[in-house]
């Protein structure tokens, strides 16, 4: 799951690495400070944030640590100590503590913390799709530890977006199709992307990146046997027969089964989950459903998240990085005749 992003870079995540406590079970780095997307040039790229991910199994050691190196990065929270603040961390939101708009090694980043058993939860269920999602797109490796149930928990996620994407998509579609629709589903629902975000945010992480996507999810679409994949054309054909759809129904984590079962299930009825979605799998809007399914758990997780980063990030760190966020929302507006082309 290791992957290339810019070449140069590689002693620069090290040594902002370097800086942290090293009890970390996965480090990534991800987002437009890593990946050249659509409509940037490296001269932007190298003054975006560097966003991070760490995964530590024991969030009481790693802040106990971490306040003892880099006391700054955190906001008025740490005045009530690393118990409290794991406690933060692990009981709001999408389980994730972020210390945002943080100087170091001449870069501005913005990291957050989740303890490693959330994250297995996460990639496994899609409890929040916070981190989850984060995943399904290419990002950039940092550490990976010996952990067998994270590695195969990574694996599962991954298989995941592509068996949610197959229900959303019709019958045949392109590769680019099928990586966009992987791209979009941690920000279906999100409230962000009404306001806060460019607009052409997936079209513009998925049109610079092909190839990054086709590294993560060849072996998957190879091995799939739901799908005929032709990678030489770049086209797929997906089995869209209510049985093939029950399979992939049947196969999806099991928080958007339940979103999907209560969608469909009138209160009081009380199916048993089978039965539910082998009716969903007949039903012509079954991919529309699949759909509201997700947007509903990504609601959720974006606003209790956001709201938790106002204590976790300080109110003028908050105010500052939201107001970068308007400035590139209102740039992916007045770009947006030449980017929505998605030819």
């Amino acid at each position: 799951m290791t992957l290339p992003a810019l070449h140069t870079t590689g002693v620069l995540y090290r040594r902002i690495l370097s800086q942290f406590p090293q009890d970390i079970s996965l480090a990534f780095a991800y987002g437009s400070g890593v990946f050249k997307q659509h409509g940037t040039n490296q001269g932007q790229m190298e003054k975006n944030m560097l966003d991070f991910v760490f995964a530590v199994d024991d969030p009481v050691t790693w802040h106990t640590m971490n306040l003892l190196q880099n006391r700054k990065h955190y906001s008025i929270l740490k005045l009530l100590g690393p118990t409290m603040i794991s406690s933060v961390q692990n009981e709001h939101g999408a389980s994730v503590y972020y210390n945002t708009l943080v100087p170091v090694d001449g870069r501005i980043i913005k990291y957050g913390v989740i303890s490693t058993e959330s994250l297995i939860n996460d990639l496994m269920h899609w409890k929040t799709l916070y981190v989850a999602g984060r995943l399904h797109k290419p990002v950039k490796m940092l550490m990976q530890g010996e952990n067998g149930k994270l590695r195969a928990a990574l694996v599962a996620n991954l298989k995941s977006a592509v068996t949610a994407s197959f229900l959303m998509l019709p019958e045949s579609f392109t590769e680019e199709d099928l990586f966009l629709q992987i791209a979009g589903v941690s920000y279906a629902g999100d409230f962000r992307m009404v306001i806060g975000e460019d607009k052409s945010k997936v079209a513009n992480i998925v049109k610079d990146n092909i190839q990054h996507f086709r590294i993560l999810y060849s072996n998957i679409l190879r091995d799939c046997p739901q799908v005929v994949y032709k990678p030489q054309q770049g086209k797929l054909e997906v089995d869209k027969s209510p049985e093939g759809q029950f399979i992939q129904l049947m196969a999806l984590p099991r928080t958007l089964q339940q979103k999907i079962t209560k969608l469909v299930d009138p209160p009081g009825k009380n199916r048993d989950v089978e039965e539910i979605l082998l009716q969903v799998a007949q039903d012509p809007d079954c991919g529309a459903v699949v759909q509201q399914g997700i947007s509903s758990i990504v609601k959720s997780s974006s606003i209790t998240q956001s709201i938790k980063g106002i204590a976790t990030a300080g109110v003028w760190k908050t105010v500052s990085y939201s107001s970068k966020k308007l400035i590139k929302m209102w740039r992916g507006w007045r770009r947006k005749p030449s980017v929505s082309q998605m030819s």
